[in-house]
């Protein structure tokens, strides 16, 4: 009985390494700076920064946006790292919806006892991308 199962083992790992894979790399599309407005429970309410880099997957319609805000505020300070991907429903440069989803992390710290907290996130999002003027294509009359 081990045998066959032996030898399908083989046969599939041959068949795994003889299928082509094509690399798909992500390449940097846009980065960008956030501000913003935080009121944590129980806390004052402060300004919170941040920034991004958004990736792009030549010929998709996929985006991988890593991201982190920060902000600070009655000895306590909050670092939040995430890595959402988002879907685009029309072609690139044209105004359209999107929808993601993604991980993060969100960090604590309380500077009068010096104790982390360190809980998972899960963020979902949605909303409409707008075209910027950054790519233009010109055309010579001849």
């Amino acid at each position: 009985m081990k045998r066959p199962t032996h030898l399908l083992s083989i046969m599939l790992l041959f068949a795994l390494v003889a299928i082509p894979v094509t690399a798909h790399a992500f390449t940097v599309s846009g980065v960008g700076a956030k501000v913003g407005y935080a009121s944590p429970q129980d806390l004052s309410s402060t300004a919170m920064v941040g920034g991004h880099v958004e990736l792009e997957q030549g010929g998709t319609r996929i985006h991988l946006m890593p991201n982190v805000m920060y902000w600070k505020t009655n000895d306590v300070s909050n670092v939040n790292p995430n890595l959402d991907l988002y879907y685009h429903f029309r072609p690139e440069g044209t105004v359209t919806p999107y929808l993601g989803a993604g991980v993060g992390l969100d960090v604590n710290h309380f500077d009068n006892t010096d104790h982390t907290d360190t809980n998972f996130a899960a963020n979902v999002m949605g909303g409409v991308r707008i075209p910027g003027g950054g790519t233009t294509t010109s055309s010579r009359a001849g």
